[in-house]
Order: C-alpha cells, then sequence, then structure tokens
C-alpha cells in the first residue's frame, strides 16, 4: 500500500474478511483515537519517556461502515497516523490472512511490528516486557477482542507493571448468548463456562449475575439489570483485584435497537489520564445518547 489514503478506497473485494461496523463502534474508534493523540502529546513532551502503542486483538486494521458502505480505519492504524507519534507501535492477532494485510499496510514503518499468534501469550512473554515505570517506558494498550479471548492473566499483568494503560471491551454480547443465560446456568457448556472464568479469572462472576433463591425448580436465575451489575462488578475488580488505581466509569455501547453489546472500559495508574479519559468517555456517553 502507497498511503492510507489508498488503503481506504480498496475495493471490498481486495480486502480480507473484515467486519462492517456500526455507530457505537465508529464512537468507540474515536474515543480510543482521541484519547491516543492526547496521551502521545503529552508523552512527547517528556524527553526521558519513550512510549508504544500494542493493540492486542488488531485485525486487519480495517472494517466498513454499515450505514455508509465506506471503508474506515481500525484502531491499528488510526494509531500510526497521530502526530506527534509513538515510539513502537505492536499489532497482534490470530488471523493470519489479516496479519498479512496489516503487514502489507504498513510495511514502510520500521517504528511497526505485526504478530501472528495469541495475544495473551505474546504480551505475556514479550511484549510488556518492552514497557515499565523504572526504565521511564510507557504504553497504551487496546485489548478489543471479538469475545471471551482476553484472559485475566493478561489483564493483571497490565496492571502489575505498572506503566501500561488500557481500554478493554468488556464482551456482554457474548457472554450473554454462550454463558449468562436465564435459567439454569448449570446446564452451559463446560467449554464456554471455562471461556468465561477465563476472562473474569474465577467462577465469582456467578454471585453478580444469579441469585442465591432459586425458582421454583431450585435454579438460580438471573437477577434484574444483570448486565450493569456485571459491568459494575468487573470495573471493581480491575480496581481492587487487578489493582489499576484509576477505573472511571464505563461507556455501554449498543446496537441499533438499543441493546448492550459491550461496555468500553479504561484503566490506569496514572491521574491525568484518568482525568482526560473522563473527559472523552463523558463527551461520547453523551453524543451517543442524541
Amino acid at each position: 500500500m502507497d498511503s492510507l489514503e489508498e488503503l481506504l478506497n480498496t475495493p471490498i473485494d481486495k480486502l480480507p474478511h473484515v467486519d462492517k461496523i456500526g455507530r457505537w463502534t465508529l464512537i468507540k474508534l474515536e474515543i480510543i483515537n482521541e484519547y491516543a493523540k492526547a496521551y502521545s502529546l503529552i508523552l512527547n513532551k517528556q524527553p526521558r519517556i519513550s512510549h508504544v502503542y500494542i493493540d492486542a486483538f488488531s485485525g486487519a486494521g480495517i472494517a466498513i461502515a454499515r450505514e455508509s458502505g465506506k471503508n474506515v480505519l481500525g484502531s491499528a492504524l488510526n494509531a500510526i497516523r497521530i502526530v506527534p507519534p509513538f515510539k513502537k507501535y505492536y499489532f497482534i492477532d490470530t488471523d493470519e490472512d489479516k496479519v498479512q494485510f496489516l503487514r502489507e499496510a504498513t510495511k514502510n514503518r520500521t517504528d511497526v511490528e505485526v504478530i501472528h499468534g495469541d495475544s495473551n501469550k505474546i504480551l505475556i512473554d514479550s511484549v510488556f516486557s518492552e514497557v515499565g515505570y523504572t526504565e521511564y517506558k510507557r504504553g497504551l494498550c487496546v485489548f478489543d477482542p471479538y469475545g471471551l479471548h482476553l484472559h485475566w492473566q493478561t489483564v493483571q499483568a497490565a496492571a502489575e507493571n505498572k506503566a501500561i494503560e488500557i481500554f478493554l471491551n468488556f464482551p456482554l454480547m457474548d457472554m450473554n448468548m454462550n454463558v449468562l443465560w436465564r435459567k439454569n446456568p448449570e446446564g452451559q457448556d463446560p467449554l464456554q463456562i471455562e471461556r468465561m472464568n477465563r476472562f473474569w479469572g474465577d467462577e465469582s462472576w456467578r454471585d453478580e449475575v444469579y441469585d442465591t433463591i432459586g425458582d421454583l425448580f431450585g435454579y438460580p436465575s438471573k437477577v434484574f439489570d444483570a448486565n450493569k451489575k456485571i459491568a459494575e462488578a468487573f470495573r471493581k475488580r480491575l480496581n481492587e483485584v487487578a489493582g489499576f488505581e484509576f477505573v472511571p466509569e464505563p461507556i455501554v455501547m449498543r446496537n441499533t435497537s438499543g441493546g448492550e453489546l459491550y461496555y468500553l472500559f479504561f484503566a490506569s495508574h496514572n491521574k491525568t489520564g484518568e482525568k482526560i479519559a473522563k473527559h472523552v468517555l463523558k463527551k461520547y456517553r453523551e453524543l451517543g445518547r442524541n
């Protein structure tokens, strides 16, 4: 690719399998991009500090806007357009075709590393070690998987690093379709339960979603407003269990009917980062209501 502008005009049949995204996903991309711009601007003013951008589930770096039918850049390719730039970019995905497409799109960038594989392993084994508080190395990491593919130990590792800030997609749709059934949670597929446990870190999510009394048949039933309750419990978990010092109220992303698809969380050890994130999230939360 000669330029990202050329990529935006690439015919759909020349793209790998990419998602069609709606209004709220476009808002999510704007939120992440707006915060990343402010983050990079601030850190570029501190000559001792270097900073990296990590997209742990990058995809191909491009999607199609459902309403307009136009190509739009994903968070990875949006990030490399930010001025002033990050010092290094790490893009990771399990889909080999999307990885190859993203490599081609960034082939002229010596500061970009596109990696094929499981981000949970790659981040812990190699990428997170490139960030460190005492080494004056900072990182902004985007966890935006399609579903319950992120592991709690990866989130925990980011928090323990002390120099990494995160955006995290809390995948309600996958949870509700495959795990958080209204009745009889014991009838769920054990493999789906295992996915949820890996994402949450243990089985304590059950206590947030199901009552302890049970229905007429003795099965636990889903509590009222379960989506909100489990999201708030996860926010508390990011703070008290993972150890992120600042976890502002997340923003909920919806489908065209108003149904809740996922929550977008931000977490950090940096007070300034929290202040900026709260401002950005509030702005787009109000925008989304219009």
